[in-house]
């Protein structure tokens, strides 16, 4: 029987009771080695059982006290070890000495300079600009702009614009010159939870019937009877307010005009459009609420003398579904509208869609998008007007029924400065307005101006149209953007022979450039393909009517620039510099080659 003993240094009371007995003799262990003895034995005890399978036998070990290992403090050599190599060499000592020679050097080094990014000059801004023109054709420009700053949150602007030419064409029997001036006020204020405002305009437009059709023959005595001058006055007052804080109310629009001319007609125009919107989960729903009124009267009609009334109200609602997407956007929407004839006693409802998407399907380069889309367009005496100056003061007003406009296009970038876009379409439109030369009717309306066949009507009819248009836009650097869109179109008409004035090819360029900080300039053609319209010599003079077709035609403008300071700029402009003396219109050929210089000058009031 072996016993182990853990000794610390001491003799404990059985070693010595032991040696006392005479048993075994028991070397002792020296401090530190126990772990080791216990290691050894169990390597020896496996080495037995790896050599022999057969059974070996018990043994027993009484353990008197357990083990308790001392672990002692690690510790680092301090002590670099010496090196005994017979190949290591010995650092030489090695003395240095400077021997100075003085040298004459002319080299200077130049003064260093903090490089930083080219600021561009901040403009300064004035409240105050007005800009005087004078041209050939006794032509007469001004524009003048103010706005003055009541307090932080509320302005007040006017504006003055008017635009003249006195001069006559030399190949017209009548007069040719116009006069349009035009005078607005507004007030902003933006209050705390919503910004609002108020305008009022003042406009007055002179223009002559001087297109006579050479194919009538009047003689002279009858050209110099002929009153050819039309005057018309516009009046407008209207408000707006927008909800500054996310609200179910987002803001609305208020209009009322009073549109009059020289000749006892007169129109007034009531346009109410307030706006909601509802969220619904993580969606949005806007509401466009409809309220267009418009009335008015005409003297007289062009071959009786019959006052004419018109009347038509609008009411109409257009909810709104968008749908956001990290590359896509749907909106899904219908209009709904009632519309009312107040003249004639006759009302109906129109449904139209309102869908509109789009797919962005390479980051900024490439966004298809599609859309069906319709309404009921409120047309007026003033608005055919602005489109058409020489329309006689005899017309039928209704509106279009716009019932569906379909098209789809992809849009986005050919390269960093190029974009583009292009679109197909097919719309069907009834009761869509066309412009027609009306026929000579003088006999008995001798003091009317219009009815030498030298005025325009409009005639409605079911339109379908269908077209392709392109454009590309670019913008080369801060100083150069150029542009250029084409359009070709189709149509098809229900009852008309043709679609009166409508061109099929259409297109326009522009440029500008900033030359340098002081010189600035411009140009744009625009091209406008044939029409077609239709001369009718009435009954006095006998005959049938006859489609006429118009040429097509370019029109060619510069214009250029020197700014002395922030203040000061002259100008000069040149139009139809090809002086090609096309028709825009039937028998009303436009002015030739017109320039105009003048002067811009912006200060503080």
């Amino acid at each position: 029987m072996y016993s182990i003993y853990s000794h610390n240094g001491k003799s404990s009371a059985m070693d010595r009771s032991l040696r006392k007995s005479g048993s075994k003799q028991v070397h002792r262990i020296p401090k530190g080695t126990g772990l080791i003895t216990i290691a050894l034995a169990f390597l020896a005890m496996s080495a037995g059982f790896a050599q022999e399978k057969e059974n070996i036998g018990t043994e027993t070990v009484d353990v008197v006290r357990p083990y308790k290992a001392n672990i002692s403090d690690a510790f680092k050599v301090r002590d670099v070890p010496a090196l005994d190599d017979s190949t290591l060499l010995k650092k030489k000592k090695i003395q240095y000495s400077i021997f100075s020679v003085p040298v004459a050097s002319t080299f200077v080094p130049a003064k260093g300079k903090v490089s930083g990014v080219e600021r561009k000059k901040r403009d300064m801004l004035y409240n105050t600009y007005v800009s005087l023109g004078l041209g050939n054709y006794s032509t007469a420009l001004l524009d003048f702009y103010t706005s003055r700053a009541i307090s932080k949150d509320e302005s007040f602007d006017i504006g003055l614009n008017h635009h003249s030419a006195q001069g006559q064409l030399d190949e017209m029997e009548l007069d040719t010159k116009f006069f349009d001036t035009r005078l607005d006020a507004s007030y902003s204020n933006a209050g705390r939870f919503y910004r609002w405002g108020v305008n009022g305009e003042f406009r007055h437009q002179i223009y002559n019937w001087y297109g006579l059709p050479e194919e009538a023959g009047f003689d002279q005595a009858e050209i110099n009877s002929i009153d050819e001058r039309q005057t018309y006055y516009t009046a407008s007052v209207g408000g707006n307010i927008e909800a500054i804080d996310e609200s179910v109310f987002t803001g609305a629009e208020l209009t009322l005009r009073r549109f009059w001319d020289a000749h006892d007609s007169g129109e007034n125009r009531l346009v109410f459009n307030p706006s909601f919107q509802f969220p619904v989960g993580q969606e949005l729903i806007t509401a466009k609420i409809f309220a267009d009124y418009v009335g008015g009267e005409f003297d007289r009609g062009y071959f009786t003398n019959d006052k004419i009334k018109y009347g038509n109200l609008l009411l109409g609602v257009n909810p709104n579904l968008l749908i956001d997407g990290e590359d896509f956007s749907i909106s899904l929407g219908a209009s709904v509208f009632y519309g009312m004839d107040i003249e004639n006693d006759d009302n109906d409802v129109y449904i139209y869609p309102q869908v509109k998407a789009s797919y962005r399907l390479v980051e900024e380069f490439v966004t298809v998008y599609g859309g069906v889309e319709g309404g009921l367009d409120q047309n007026s005496y003033y608005d055919l007007v602005q489109d058409n100056f020489f329309v006689s003061p005899t017309l039928g007003i209704t509106p279009t029924d716009r019932q569906y406009d379909a098209y789809v296009g992809m849009k986005g970038k050919l390269s960093s400065t190029v974009g583009y876009n292009v679109k197909g379409s097919y719309r069907s439109e009834n009761n869509k307005p066309l412009f027609r030369a009306n026929a000579v009717n003088v006999s008995g309306n001798e003091g009317q101006g219009y009815v030498y066949g030298n005025s325009f009507g409009v005639v409605y009819d079911d339109v379908t149209t269908y077209s392709a248009f392109g454009e590309l836009h670019a913008d080369i650097d801060r100083n150069l953007t150029l542009g250029v869109n084409a359009q070709i179109s189709g149509y098809d008409t229900d009852n008309e022979q043709e679609a009166w004035n409508l061109p099929v090819v259409q297109g326009s360029f522009f440029g500008d450039y900033q030359i340098g900080a002081h010189w600035f300039a411009g140009a744009n053609l625009f091209f406008v393909g044939k029409r077609k319209d239709l001369y009718t010599p009435g009954s006095l003079l006998g005959g049938d009517p006859r489609v006429v077709t118009l040429d097509s035609y370019f029109d060619v403008n510069a214009r250029a620039g020197y700014r002395f300071n922030d203040q000061l700029s002259v100008f000069v402009k040149a139009n139809n510099i090809a002086n090609n003396q096309y028709t825009r219109w039937m028998n009303y050929q436009v002015q030739g080659f017109q320039i105009l210089g003048g002067v811009t000058y912006k200060f503080d009031m």
